[in-house]
């Protein structure tokens, strides 16, 4: 993968990771692809529209959001990062304190990067 696409990428994940810690819908929406497809710790998919949802209603409350063990890989025109991030805070009512892996596809639109579909799961608290 070439520096420049490298960079543009890490930003782009340093960028989402902040919007998820500070709830910044107005970022969120410009790093997420309005078809993105999310699979959850438990099974389920969210959209996009569902993720914003839930960072507008406040139900999304993180204070630590610490990123790991990055690894890219470009595949064609696309970008994969898997990812492992600390998290500490309350999502959806649950309190949360781990660690967990996130697997993320960024596909760039007009000069815009975009997560097009990512999955996360739970890291057991030994690794």
């Amino acid at each position: 993968m070439d520096a420049t696409r490298k960079a543009q990428i890490l930003a782009c994940e340093k960028s989402l990771l902040e919007a998820m810690k500070t709830s910044n819908v107005e970022l969120l929406d410009l790093l997420l692809h309005d078809d993105l497809l999310f699979n959850g710790p438990t099974g389920e998919t969210a959209t996009k529209a569902m993720d914003m949802k839930n960072y507008r209603s406040g139900n999304i409350n993180l204070h630590t959001v610490e990123a790991s063990d990055q690894m890219l890989s470009s595949i064609g025109d696309d970008v994969v990062v898997a990812v492992t991030v600390e998290i500490k805070g309350n999502y959806l009512g649950q309190e949360i304190d781990g660690k967990f892996r996130y697997l993320r596809v960024w596909k760039l639109f007009e000069n815009n990067w975009k997560a097009i579909a990512g999955s996360v799961v739970a890291l057991s608290s030994d690794s």
